[in-house]
């Protein structure tokens, strides 16, 4: 079964999230912060992560353009899914190494296929 790894600091974002992968069969890990995240990608590896921008500490950005660049690390997949849905968002967001790029709200299908078809890459 494939993990995808949640970073969200919003509860009923981090919710709504888990939920549609777990219905779509994904095991489910989370971090609340990018610095919970990189201790959750060094214990457990998942298939992709799911990236909030607006996080505690380093910005969802930091912590795409970290893992990108860490050889260990740099070939799972990463959706980024924030409400900062501007064109210039959406640039800098791929220009870190994120695969995909979804605005919440989120449709919730589309996010599942975006999640699964980049775990099947």
């Amino acid at each position: 079964m494939s993990t995808a790894l949640v970073v969200e600091d919003s509860m009923t974002d981090m919710q709504i999230l888990m939920g549609c992968l777990q219905q779509g069969g994904i095991t489910v890990l989370s971090a609340q912060t990018g610095e919970e995240a990189f201790t959750a990608v060094a214990r457990q590896r998942p298939d992709v992560i799911v990236l909030d921008v607006v996080l505690p500490g380093c910005s969802g950005f930091e912590v795409c353009r970290e893992l990108k660049a860490n050889d260990e690390t740099c070939d799972i997949p990463i959706v980024i899914c924030s409400t900062k849905g501007g064109e210039m968002d959406k640039f800098w967001g791929m220009k870190q190494g994120a695969d995909a790029y979804l605005t919440k709200p989120i449709d919730q299908e589309e996010f599942v296929r975006t999640v699964k078809n980049l775990i099947k890459r």
